[in-house]
């Protein structure tokens, strides 16, 4: 179907200037500080904390729900290409996650590239996961109900913490949440061809990855690119949302292919008429919104269904 009409206004708005890739670093960092997600609902507590990690620390900002727990707990990770974003620019996301989701949320500050390339930002993530289990009766949370998600570079790291945690003997994640997924630095895919209109541009995604990767080698590396990982077995349920109109989509549907032909338990949803970053346009587009419904119903379920009988 064709792009949405609201989607098409909004690439319209953002169109005209230079690409992102073109503008350099502190500038981009500086505009997306602008870039937030919509306001979410208040929860019961939010409490920014400072964790060790990979040759120094990182900053995770915890939001605690009503109720008595211990409560399942939600390690996101924000996109921005590995390059911008922060705990601010997701905030409104991980509110509303930690409400509807009925579960404690752990958004994760991890260092950026280029300063801090891979396996930096991969290692704070899979730090902040240990940190939960490794912390649960002082942070009153269920070690044994823990997920992950992300949004694009964010999927990414998302995607490459769970097959951390696979490969190092846990924590066992109860799920991960890949949206709109960045999963390895090819373009051959189709979808790149039939959205070239369409945002992100291929020669600003490859920089991206030039700021997050140091080598060839890192770029056949399974954590910094899941879609090359050639075992997908032993991974946690699985929600992969892509949009129809995004250049990534293919990478994101081939990816949940491979996981069901792994084994894996795994739910793929498209969202036609859709662009790359509609997921973060809840408020905006009516659509977004809905991928945030279905996060966070999902969310329930995945904890819900690894509840103790």
């Amino acid at each position: 179907m064709p792009i949405d009409a609201d989607a098409q206004a909004f690439v319209e708005r953002i169109g005209g200037g230079p690409p992102m890739h073109e503008l350099g670093v502190d500038v981009i960092r500086a505009l997306s500080t602008e870039m937030r997600t919509a306001a979410g609902p208040d929860v019961e507590t939010v409490e920014d904390r400072t964790i060790p990690s990979v040759d120094g620390d990182v900053s995770v900002r915890v939001y605690t729900p009503d109720g008595a727990g211990p409560f399942p707990v939600l390690v996101v990770m924000h996109g921005g290409g590995f390059v911008m974003g922060s705990l601010d620019s997701i905030d409104g996301h991980a509110r509303k996650f930690c409400y509807h989701g009925d579960c404690m949320v752990v958004s994760v500050d991890y260092r950026l590239a280029p300063e801090a390339k891979f396996p930096v930002p991969l290692e704070d993530c899979y730090a902040a996961v240990k940190w939960v289990a490794d912390n649960a009766d002082e942070l009153n949370a269920d070690p044994a109900r823990i997920a992950v998600a992300g949004e694009s570079s964010g999927a990414s790291l998302a995607a490459g913490t769970a097959l951390v945690a696979r490969d190092r003997g846990g924590p066992d994640l109860v799920g991960q949440v890949l949206v709109v997924p960045l999963l390895d630095r090819s373009f051959d895919a189709a979808s790149w061809k039939e959205n070239a209109d369409y945002p992100p541009p291929q020669a600003t995604m490859d920089w991206f990855w030039q700021q997050y990767l140091s080598s060839e080698e890192d770029a056949s590396n399974p954590y910094a690119q899941p879609l090359v990982a050639e075992d997908l077995s032993g991974l946690p349920r699985t929600l992969i949302i892509t949009a129809e109109c995004d250049p990534m989509r293919d990478n994101g549907e081939v990816y949940a292919k491979r996981l069901a032909e792994a084994g894996v338990d795994v739910q793929a949803e498209r969202f036609d008429g859709m662009i790359h970053m509609f997921y973060l346009l809840a408020g905006i587009l009516p659509k977004g919104d809905q991928a945030v419904a279905m996060v966070c119903s999902t969310l329930k379920d995945m904890f819900d269904t690894s509840s103790p009988a």
